[in-house]
């Protein structure tokens, strides 16, 4: 399928020499000693702790990095490949609170997040379990990355996105994929972790990143250099200057990774959107962001790198109509643009604060739909249908034909959610919102869902580990 394009390739080499004078005349901050010890060892300009990439260096550290890779589960059948035409859906990531229809607003638990790790698991459209997919705000900080990382191995047997809380919890979550998959894994040839490691914009990597990046890294697992430019606030008010700032950064922590380890598989990061100026805060829900999602996939496609962008995100505060619109708006453009991994495919409103149970489920529905896009129809003898429709003729119709029977069930894609019954039918029911339906779905999921076996003897051994962090 031809991809969306908003950017003709003489601004795409116009956005790339401005983000190498941005890189050799201005520099990025790398505020961890670790990392520039790398940076200075393999020659690169340090002062303080700015450094100045040379376009030689950046441009021959990304050529290193593979176009596309495979991520290994504990179920092989769930293995997923990012890179090439491959779109890959996971759960909102990071939010402190949660709401449901029954209870509003609140801090999210332990509970919670077991409850959307089970969401993602029973997903046919979620392909990874997810990262963090809500703060457990009842569990002690030192403790959440393995806590987090237990729950997604436990109820799901799907990749999941690895702590990135700093060096230590990094090695933390590398050993307990070694607890999951056994002596005889390799995790340089069968990465199985996915990490986000997000800049601060402007041109800023802090410890707690660059501590996580360098050890998954060493260990040749994935990292997703993300840049979340605000245009307006921390990065300039036109798109292409926010764009300059993000591909900078993105690049910089590209180049880092491949100096640590050849090969290390990464992924071009995008969340860069707009501000509000009423209020300078972040919004997530504006055409703006889709168009800088399609521009990234641009610029991903330029380094021949896989790219993340985009997602079902709504700056609303409810899953209401305007949550369907934004979201519904940023996942088909994520989609058609190209874009390979989306993060926070699933719950999020709030600009990024809230995830909701009820916009899991409507979320995880526009997955269903946007995926159905993506695959498209065949055209051949057999789809074009000419025998039917002779046989049918004039004013005839086709719901008792073979032909029918055998395609209608791939060809058409079923909702779990939406309603396509007759206004009758559908007030009989009870007149039910989406919300409502969306309600009761999650609970019902919950109640029904059984966590793939996790053999005992590994679960026995990733307890005891989990003993031993305080």
């Amino acid at each position: 399928m031809q991809k969306y394009e908003v950017l003709k390739k003489d601004q795409i080499e116009q956005i790339h020499e401005t983000t190498m004078n941005v890189l050799e005349k201005i520099g990025v901050e790398f505020r961890y000693g670790p990392a520039l010890d790398v940076f200075a060892k393999a020659g690169v300009k340090v002062e303080g702790q700015r450094v100045f990439l040379s376009r030689k260096m950046v441009e021959e550290q990304i050529k290193k990095a593979p176009g596309q890779f495979t991520l290994y589960a504990r179920n092989p059948e769930k293995n997923v490949l990012l890179g090439g035409d491959s779109l890959v859906f996971t759960p909102g990531y990071g939010s402190p609170f949660i709401t449901d229809l029954d209870r509003g607003k609140r801090q999210g638990t332990l509970e919670d997040f077991h409850n959307l790790a089970k969401l993602s698991g029973a997903s046919p459209y979620q392909d990874l379990t997810g990262g963090i997919l809500v703060e457990p705000n009842d569990i002690p900080t030192g403790r959440r990355h393995v806590e987090m990382a237990y729950s997604c191995i436990k109820n799901s047997d799907k990749c999941f996105m690895g702590s990135s809380y700093g060096d230590k919890c990094a090695q933390d979550i590398v050993k307990m994929m070694s607890l999951v998959f056994g002596p005889e894994w390799n995790p340089v040839q069968k990465p199985a972790l996915l990490t986000l490691i997000n800049s601060i914009t402007p041109l800023i990597f802090d410890e707690r990143m660059l501590g996580a990046l360098m050890e998954y890294a060493k260990t040749g697992q994935a990292v997703v250099i993300t840049s979340l430019t605000m245009a307006g606030a921390t990065g300039p008010a036109t798109l292409a200057g926010s764009l300059v700032c993000q591909n900078a950064e993105v690049l910089a922590g590209i180049t880092l990774a491949q100096l640590i380890r050849e090969g290390t598989p990464v992924i071009y990061g995008s969340a860069s959107s707009i501000t509000e100026m009423s209020t300078g805060s972040l919004t997530i829900g504006a055409p703006e962001m889709s168009l800088l999602t399609a521009a990234s996939a641009q610029m991903a496609r330029y380094y021949h790198l896989p790219c993340r962008g985009g997602g079902a995100i709504s700056d609303v505060k409810t899953a209401d109509a305007q949550a369907g619109y934004e979201s519904m708006m940023n996942l088909l453009i994520t989609e058609v643009s190209g874009i390979n991994f989306v993060l926070h495919a699933a719950g999020i409103i709030e600009s990024y604060n809230t995830i909701s149970y009820e916009k899991f489920i409507i979320d995880d529905e526009i997955c269903g739909m946007v995926k159905r896009i993506k695959k498209s129809f065949d055209v051949n003898q057999e789809t074009l249908a000419f025998d039917v429709i002779k046989e049918v003729g004039p004013g005839g119709h086709f719901l008792d034909k073979e032909h029918t029977f055998h395609h209608f069930r791939g060809e058409f894609y079923r909702p779990a959610l939406s309603n396509r019954t007759t206004y009758e039918m559908w007030k009989e029911n009870g007149s039910r919102q989406a919300m409502e339906v969306a309600n009761k779905k999650w609970k019902e999921i919950l109640s029904n869902y059984q966590p793939p076996e996790l053999p005992a003897q590994v679960d026995k051994a990733l307890q005891k580990f989990m003993g031993e962090i305080k």
